[in-house]
Parts: structure tokens; C-alpha cells; sequence
């Protein structure tokens, strides 16, 4: 028997190389070594195809699809704030600040209680793997203790996590329950926190990553800013913030900045490859053509920006202007953990842009033309887009990336995607998927070559 690889899957894959083209793996075989990559990908037509496929397929190391079941590559979800999973769903009718203030500042101030952090953490990650989520970039609380439980149950439950510890030292901007203690303390505890992050890093398969968080300007001295710039740069971490993300929040920096979030970010050291934005609503051509500039990325976070942020993210500009964006939930001030509702409403969102909403206003003047996105730029965003972001080899079913993937289930009981034309066109069915599946539809999900969810 050959025994080059640890695990071979056969079936067909949808995967995004560019944001406007898809590509399709019609019964192909996915090779895997040890550490779950994908080091081959062999097509029926390939000379050693049907040599694997006798090597493999009576063992153990074999997966096979059934009918009606396709991989799709695992989401990459670029903004959650873990301990609003708690509150997901209420309070979605009033403003961001006040939202904050009222419901936000004081939920996230229980998190200094572990076994309160344990209970809604393990339930989030959970329900995020059974969502297709394999990789999700978090922002946790003030708190250093929850903040690393969070890392220790994403390498626990197989998922890929990126986590940060927020920082808010800014005693006139944040409450007195709920802030740092000082800024040296946030720094110093920040310091640890990526300490024992990378240690733990180093025994987790999947990756976990720690995060440098100012949760945004507003709630942050200058000096805690500047700080966390030379944290990141000194131990080459993930940076994660909001930027310009609402009306007041994108305004008071302005006040108190004298410029953009953007341009305030970037002297603070906080824009480079490795960092995310969310929201990024109300960037100037000068603010992006920074993000391309610096290689950062923008969390899209197309739900929670209808209730929280006045606009509508210019997704198909900033994509052409060379700036890597992906999706993100924003749990919860969006309030679904799929990243297949965020896909659906990116697309309505951008068609909402290009269209305009106003029907008193003639339709030249209605809208922001060239602004929509289809079907296929919402996965690109979901998988690829997100991959880029981060710049790891994930969201993609490709030689040489890692074998992160779902598997989609169109006859799933009870949740059947009506399909009745056999002709269909595999695009065509793609779209089905993204437009109508349901978790039920998910029938497993697999990390590094890990099986770590599956639908009984």
C-alpha cells in the first residue's frame, strides 16, 4: 500500500481563487499528510488517481462523500465579540453608544468570573463549528484569565482561534466597573497574554494566536495605543480594532484626533499586514488607498452594520483599490453566528448601495453606482478573502493549504435544498448552497485534517 498520505477524501469541492470566479473539483481526491495539509489534488483523469483510490479506499484513512454531499472550505470569521454571545439578539434597535453603555460594557464586566466566561465560551465555540466557522478572530474582555480560557478552548475544541485581550484604559471615556486598571497594567497585561498564548500555540495543531485589541480609539489613551504598536511589532503578533465604523465613533476621533481613524491607527503603529479592521464604513479614498498601502484588512460585518454603523460598507470599491476584506458576524451586534446569513445579507447590502432606498429621489440620484457584489465575491469574502486576510494558508481547497473544510449535505433530512433540474450548473448549485443552507445542511466540519463537529 502507498503510504504517502495520512488521509484521502474524495468528492467535489467549490473553492475561490479570485473574488468573481469559482472553481470546481468535480470528483477529485484531496491527499493529506500528517499535519492536514492538502499535498495533492488528483483529478479522475490524473494517471495515479485510481491507484490512491484502490490504496485507500477500504481503510480507515479514507472518506468518501455521498451523493449530494460537497466540500465547501471552512469560514473564516473576522470579528466576534465571544462574550456578546450571551446577548446575541436583544437590544438591536438602539444607537452603538448607547447599546455600549447600557447592555455591552456591563455584560462583558462578568467575565472576571471563569466560570461564567467557561460556560458561554465552550457554548460559542461549539455553536460556531456547527456553523462552518473554523477559523474566528475574537475580541474577549479587559480580563487576562478569561481572555487565555477563550485560547484554551478553541485549541480544546479543534477550532482556529485568534484572540485578543481588550484593552480600555481610558478612565474619562470608559465606566469605572469596566475599564484597565491603568495603562502600564494593560500593557504589562497584555504582554503576558501573548506570552501565554504563543506557549500554548505551540501544542495546538490548529493554531491559536494571540491578538493586540484596543477595542477602538474612543475608549484608549494615545499612550496605550502607541503601546500596543510596539507590542505587536516586538513579538509580530495580530493587531484587531474598530475603524470608522459608526457616525459618533468615526466623528469623535476626528474631534479628538484631528484625523481619521485610519491615519490615527496607522501613527500608532497599528496598521500593517497582519492587522484587521472592522467595519471600515466611512473610509476615505485616502484612508483605503492606506489600508492597500499598509496591507491591512477589513472585517465586513454586513448584519450588525444595518443596525449599528449608518452605512453601508463599499465592499466592491475597496476590493478593486487592492484591500483584502472578509466576514465577519460582529456577535452581537450582529446577531447570527453563521456566516452564511452575513454572505446573504453582504449581497442585499450592496445591492441596497448601488440602488439607493429612497424612492423619492430619481433613480440616477438614488444610489452609489458600481457597488454591487454577487453570490461569488460573498464566498470569496467568506473563505479566500478572509485567508488573505489573515495571511495563512486557509479558505481555500488548494494544494499546499490546510484541509479546513465543511461538508454541505443538499439532501439533509428535513432540510432538503430544492434542487429539481438535473442540469444544473455547478455555479448554479453553489449559489443554492450559500442562499439556503441551513446548520442542518452541515453535516460535518473538519480542521487541520481534524474532524471536530458532525451532525448525527
Amino acid at each position: 500500500m502507498d503510504h504517502a498520505y495520512d488521509k484521502v477524501f474524495r468528492g467535489t469541492a467549490f473553492t475561490s481563487g479570485t473574488p468573481q470566479e469559482v472553481s470546481v473539483w468535480e470528483d477529485c481526491l484531496f491527499c493529506l499528510d500528517v499535519e492536514g495539509v492538502i499535498r495533492r489534488i488528483l483529478k479522475p483523469q490524473d494517471a495515479d488517481y485510481s491507484r490512491i483510490l484502490e490504496a485507500y479506499r477500504d481503510t480507515e484513512r479514507f472518506r468518501a462523500l455521498a451523493e449530494g454531499q460537497y466540500f465547501l472550505p471552512g469560514f473564516i470569521d473576522l470579528h466576534i465579540h465571544a462574550p456578546q454571545w450571551a446577548q446575541a439578539g436583544t437590544a438591536m434597535d438602539i444607537p452603538l453608544q448607547d447599546w455600549l453603555g447600557t447592555y455591552t460594557f456591563p455584560l462583558e464586566s462578568k467575565y472576571a468570573d471563569l466560570d461564567f466566561a467557561r460556560k458561554v465560551y465552550q457554548d460559542l465555540v461549539t455553536t460556531l463549528l456547527a456553523n462552518g466557522t473554523t477559523t474566528a478572530l475574537y475580541f474577549a474582555t479587559i480580563h487576562k484569565e478569561a481572555s487565555y480560557l477563550l485560547a484554551q478552548i478553541c485549541a480544546d475544541k479543534g477550532q482556529r482561534g485568534l484572540v485578543g485581550k481588550v484593552v480600555m484604559d481610558d478612565k474619562e471615556q470608559n465606566p469605572a466597573y469596566y475599564r484597565d486598571e491603568s495603562t502600564k497594567a494593560a500593557l504589562a497585561d497584555t504582554e503576558e497574554f501573548i506570552q501565554r498564548v504563543q506557549e500554548l500555540n505551540k501544542s495546538t495543531k490548529q493554531g491559536v494566536y494571540p491578538v493586540v485589541t484596543p477595542r477602538f480609539i474612543p475608549s484608549c489613551t494615545d499612550e496605550a495605543l502607541t503601546g500596543l504598536g510596539e507590542l505587536a511589532k516586538k513579538y509580530g503578533t495580530y493587531i484587531q480594532s474598530h475603524c470608522s465604523e459608526s457616525d459618533w465613533e468615526h466623528n469623535y476621533v476626528l474631534e479628538r484626533m484631528h484625523k481619521s481613524d485610519t491615519f490615527a491607527l496607522h501613527e500608532m503603529g497599528l496598521l500593517q499586514d497582519k492587522a484587521v479592521m472592522a467595519h471600515a464604513v466611512f473610509l476615505s479614498d485616502e484612508d483605503a488607498d492606506l489600508f492597500a498601502e499598509t496591507g491591512t484588512a477589513i472585517a465586513h460585518c454586513p448584519i450588525s452594520n444595518v443596525c449599528f454603523s449608518n452605512g453601508v460598507l463599499p465592499a466592491a470599491r475597496f476590493t478593486q483599490k487592492g484591500i483584502d476584506i472578509g466576514l465577519g458576524t460582529d456577535i452581537s451586534g450582529g446577531f447570527s453566528p453563521s456566516l452564511f446569513d452575513n454572505i446573504r445579507q453582504a449581497v442585499i447590502s450592496s445591492r441596497m448601495l448601488e440602488e439607493g432606498v429612497d424612492p423619492s429621489l430619481e433613480p440616477p440620484e438614488r444610489g452609489l453606482p458600481h457597488s454591487r457584489i454577487g453570490a461569488n465575491e460573498a464566498f470569496y469574502y467568506a473563505t479566500a478573502g478572509g485567508g488573505k486576510s489573515l495571511s495563512l494558508p486557509i479558505g481555500q481547497l488548494e494544494e499546499n493549504y490546510v484541509w479546513d473544510v465543511q461538508v454541505i449535505d443538499v439532501n439533509a433530512p428535513n432540510t432538503r435544498l430544492p434542487i429539481f433540474d438535473s442540469g444544473l450548473s455547478m455555479e448554479d448549485l453553489l449559489h443554492k448552497i450559500l442562499f439556503l443552507s441551513r446548520p442542518e445542511n452541515i453535516r460535518e466540519v473538519w480542521v487541520q485534517g481534524e474532524c471536530v463537529h458532525k451532525r448525527i
